[in-house]
């Protein structure tokens, strides 16, 4: 009986697997989004339609300027990425992210039947299968975006229920398993708001500075300020000063000081905030082992392990304390 057990959890992860990301995060979000779901249930005295609200509510203030953002973000990446890898040296590197750049005009009238057949036959199979992947993306996440938003409003409605199931189901004892769910919650708690509202706080003021000083794809960049203010110590400098540099290499020396400035405030932002936030979402990580752990986490599970990697490391480590307390003669004392 335990080896048939066995192979139908087994078989039951490997159907789950390929939505654990939107179930993670899902999960996540209904923690975080209790305290509003109950202060919903005391107005209107009903459990599932205030689940109902709430997830409403996510969709059309959250997942929906979400998506539009992506969307409209991706040919200006597209076009930064094309000019950065042409730039013959540094200095234009520094001077393709501070400089608006020229772009070719189309002229239908040397386009002739001919001329357009060779141009079908030398980029159509590298065309279609750039068409095929965009689609095959889009798929993914239009699914990934049902089962998230199905099982925000399941965690909600019936979250005190599943947790209830999981627990008497749970081969572990009752203690040790809420040791695991409350770490399995303080890593959302964490990433969610510890690490992403101030990450995303840094990328505001920067987005607005890039603004301002007139920087091409100011969003482009403002969503590469959030990613490097991950990395220890140097974070969003890693974007802001190379366009502060290329500014001046372009001959905006005021651009320059002006974006040097709101560069220092992305940095007091930063420091300013992440105690702040830290306070409703502590994640009991050293900075270093949280960003190995998000690089290691996709260099093996792909975009996904963004997520998984800091919770398999904060997991193991409460693992191995509650190892450590149930057997004490199994570790070096010290």
């Amino acid at each position: 009986m335990r080896v048939l057990v066995v192979v139908l959890s087994l078989v039951a992860a490997l159907a789950l697997i390929p939505f654990w990301v939107p179930l993670v995060v899902a999960a996540w979000a209904a923690v975080l989004a209790a305290p509003l779901h109950r202060f919903v249930v005391k107005r209107i005295h009903r459990r599932k339609g205030a689940a109902a609200v709430v997830t409403v509510l996510l969709v059309v203030a959250f997942l929906t300027p979400l998506l539009i953002v992506t969307l409209s973000l991706s040919a200006s990446a597209v076009e930064l990425g094309r000019r950065l890898l042409q730039s013959g040296s540094g200095t234009d590197a520094l001077r393709a992210l501070a400089a608006n750049g020229e772009r070719g005009s189309f002229d239908f009238h040397h386009l002739d039947v001919q001329n357009a057949l060779g141009l079908a036959r030398q980029h159509g199979a590298s065309a279609l299968g750039i068409a095929k992947t965009l689609f095959g993306a889009a798929t993914a996440m239009g699914l990934g975006g049902v089962v998230f938003v199905s099982a925000f409003y399941t965690f909600l409605f019936e979250g005190s229920r599943l947790h209830e199931w999981l627990l008497i189901h749970s081969p572990l004892p009752r203690g040790q398993f809420h040791r695991i769910a409350s770490v399995f919650s303080e890593v959302g708690r964490g990433l969610l708001i510890g690490v992403g509202l101030t990450a995303a706080l840094q990328g505001a003021v920067a987005t607005v500075g890039y603004l301002v000083c007139g920087v091409p794809q100011p969003l482009v960049l403002g969503l590469v300020t959030i990613f490097a203010s991950l990395i220890p110590s140097v974070g969003s400098a890693l974007v802001w000063a190379p366009v502060t540099a290329g500014l001046f290499v372009a001959g905006r020396p005021g651009a320059a000081v002006a974006m040097l400035v709101i560069g220092c405030g992305v940095s007091v932002v930063d420091n300013l905030m992440r105690p702040l936030l830290t306070k409703y979402g502590q994640l009991r990580m050293h900075g270093l082992l949280l960003f190995v752990s998000m690089l290691g986490g996709i260099a093996v599970f792909g975009a996904g392990g963004l997520l998984l990697g800091p919770l398999a490391v904060r997991l193991t480590i409460e693992g191995l304390a509650m190892l450590r307390q149930a057997q004490p003669e199994s570790f070096p004392a010290g």
